[in-house]
């Protein structure tokens, strides 16, 4: 068997990563954490390096991505109730953010460069099914 990592999924936060960690480790899964430091001295930079990468071993692969699969939660409006996608109407959806205009760019460049949070961010929730882009309401 090959003593090799290989990447799972990816965070934004260490912080995301690190609770799906502790729940692979309590499997018995080794787990490994790439660009966590880098993104906790400066979260800005997340998106820009791919964010926080959660790696397993090679054999524990299907497992931990079975595991991984189980504790996946989708966005939920203020009630708890799935929001759901305009286009397919499909509960898989998630909020992400993105920088899609002038205003937004120059926000996260003066943010990353000057070390603050940045003034403009623009967020929306994307399907998984269809990957439709929409608003959040």
């Amino acid at each position: 068997m090959s003593d090799m990592f290989k990447t799972i999924a990816r965070f934004q936060y260490s912080s995301e990563a690190q609770i799906v960690k502790g729940r692979l480790e309590a499997e018995g899964i080794e787990v490994f954490l790439q660009d966590h430091l880098t993104i906790d001295t400066d979260p800005l930079v997340s998106n820009a390096i791919g964010g926080v990468k959660l790696k397993v071993l090679t054999q524990d692969v299907l497992q931990a991505k079975h595991i991984l699969n189980s504790i996946h939660q989708y966005s939920l409006d203020d009630d708890g109730n799935p929001i759901t996608c305009p286009k397919c109407n499909s509960d898989k959806v998630e909020l992400f953010s993105t920088i899609k205009n002038t205003k937004a760019f120059f926000a996260f460049l003066f943010g990353f460069l000057f070390g603050t949070l940045p003034f403009h961010t623009r967020h929306n929730y994307k399907c998984e099914n269809c990957k439709n882009e929409f608003p959040i309401k």
